[in-house]
């Protein structure tokens, strides 16, 4: 329990001094410093509710341009429903229905058109606004229902200009970093598969857990990929970085087969019973040898002068594991139609890496 405690700890600290969290909450400080000091400037809203501009600007505050302003604008849509809706309770507050039964009918109503996915942020807002509407409107419902969303506004006006002015943020690199990380990830995990099928059957707990390693990179880095792209849009620093993007989504694709394929890799080597006997053993070699060059071409960077030697020996391997088989079992159907789905699958690995050499 405590070395639990400890690595949550270590991976929440690592979160918050993560450089671009850093920049985030930099230029959230600024903008929400602004906002609160130029509000009571904003035309048709009252002074006394500048407090609202720097909600604003956390609504706003995202790490892509593209968010930013999607983001806002889904918030003051959603303020905007929660005004109508706290409009709606002053109206039966003055029609003489009892106090409580206007604000459970607000929050109700608010928290219900919450549940429609296309206001994205603005969904959590509306419930709020209804409520802080039928509550502080009163007699000047229309001065603070002006206030509140023009003071909103002018919060999410001021994050996405300080946002596309400070250090406009740009993924590109971060996402292929993480790339090249997942890579070594399945590289290792190659290397373990073709280790078990050297010196005997592989470990089915040691098997799933690095799997589950793998399938939580790929995902993380799946996301990071999709962020980069997100962030190249009304981006001043993403011009003339359009290759960036795309040979990162081609990597992406690459390893997403790559990864795919491993899971089914070892899912095989688990069930294939009759290769970690005896008999079995002058085919594990093989199968340990075409496992050990794929991954060798899979640990390869971009145009590595030695891709095609690499390539060349990857498929070298898997066809003589391909040939062993087919041999080995030939009275045997069922048996070889089993490995020659490593044959496959290895052979999909190889496929995905091909456009890289």
């Amino acid at each position: 329990m405590a070395q639990r405690v400890r690595d949550v700890a270590v991976a929440w600290g690592r979160d918050i001094v993560d450089q671009p969290r850093l920049l985030l909450a930099a230029k959230t400080a600024i903008a929400a410093a602004i906002a609160w000091y130029l509000a009571p400037l904003v035309p048709f809203a009252a002074a006394e509710y500048s407090y609202y501009a720097p909600l604003g600007v956390l609504v706003s505050m995202y790490p892509t341009l593209a968010r930013s302003a999607r983001s806002g604008a889904l918030a003051l849509l959603g303020v905007a429903i929660g005004i109508g809706i706290g409009v709606c309770g002053l109206l039966l507050v003055w029609a003489d229905v009892i106090g409580v039964v206007a604000v459970a009918l607000v929050v109700g109503a608010g928290v219900a058109l919450g549940g429609v996915r296309a206001l994205g942020p603005g969904r959590d807002l509306i419930a709020m606004a209804g409520l802080f509407t039928l509550l502080l409107g009163g007699a000047r419902i229309e001065e603070f229902s002006i206030s509140y969303l023009v003071t909103m506004a002018f919060g999410v006006v001021v994050g996405v200009a300080v946002n596309l002015l400070v250090f406009p943020p740009l993924y590109l690199q971060r996402a292929s970093d993480r790339l090249s990380a997942l890579r070594a990830i399945a590289v290792r995990q190659l290397r373990e598969l073709a280790d078990a099928a050297a010196h005997g059957a592989p470990s089915a707990e040691d098997v799933e857990r690095g799997l589950r390693e793998l399938g939580d990179v790929a995902a993380a880095v799946a996301g990071e990929v999709r962020e980069a792209d997100e962030s190249r849009r009304a981006n001043p620093r993403a011009r003339g970085r359009v290759s960036v993007q795309e040979e990162n989504d081609r990597r992406l694709r690459a390893l997403e087969r790559t990864t795919a394929s491993t899971r089914e890799l070892a899912g095989m080597l688990l069930e294939a019973d009759d290769l970690w006997t005896a008999r079995g053993e002058p085919l594990r070699r093989l199968l340990a040898e075409a496992i050990g060059r794929v991954a060798d071409l899979v640990e390869l960077p971009i145009g590595d002068a030695a891709g095609a030697d690499r390539l060349a020996e990857a498929e070298a391997a898997v066809a003589r594991f391909r040939e062993g088989a087919a041999t080995r079992y030939a009275q045997a159907p069922a048996a070889v139609d089993h490995l020659m789905a490593a044959a496959v699958y290895l052979g999909r690995i190889v496929d995905a890496s091909r456009p890289f050499v």
